[in-house]
């Protein structure tokens, strides 16, 4: 088996949403959150996170799908600045897969996906007191109210792909 780890980049809503996501799926080892650039964008950044995964766990397209499913990767709003709706490759070569895997998952959707791949250039972590923010209190009621929600619907359409012993009981109920 190969014990092989991979990094990609993913932008489109709220670093503290996004993170909590990740962190609840199989073969996800980490996920830091912060600010993510593209190549030839050095100077814009976006809010986001780097996950780092094994392949064999679970498959980019995978990761790509629960992206696309748990933000408003359909619609330009006003916070698109703040929050690009992006997948990010960390090599030249997963810039052909994450377009190929858009494409296919865009059958998934009733309206054109705004979702972009870009070449990954910087990331800026943020402040540490944040970081891990819903695993590290989530009675909190933006936690309540807008994570676990986004928490639930995913254990409904993606719940082969998490592992429930990372989950909050309440959750796994």
């Amino acid at each position: 088996m190969d014990n092989t780890v991979k990094k990609i980049g993913l932008s489109g809503t709220c670093y503290w949403c996004t993170e909590a996501i990740f962190l609840s799926l199989r073969g996800v080892t980490k996920v830091e959150q912060g600010w993510l650039s593209s190549v030839g964008e050095q100077d814009w950044f976006s809010e986001g996170i780097i996950v780092t995964y094994m392949p064999e766990v679970i498959s980019l397209k995978s990761l790509i799908s629960i992206h696309l499913h748990t933000h408003s990767s359909t619609k330009n709003h006003t916070m698109r600045d703040k929050y690009r709706s992006a997948v990010y490759a960390m090599d030249p070569y997963q810039t052909t897969e994450i377009k190929h895997n858009l494409a296919l998952l865009q059958q998934d959707f009733d309206t054109p996906l705004i979702t972009r791949a870009y070449q990954f250039n910087q990331f800026k972590l943020s402040d540490e007191s944040i970081q891990n923010y819903y695993d590290s209190d989530p009675q909190r009621p933006f936690c309540e109210n807008i994570i676990t929600p986004k928490l639930k619907k995913l254990l409904d359409s993606h719940g082969n792909l998490m592992d429930k012993t990372k989950l909050p009981t309440a959750i796994r109920l």
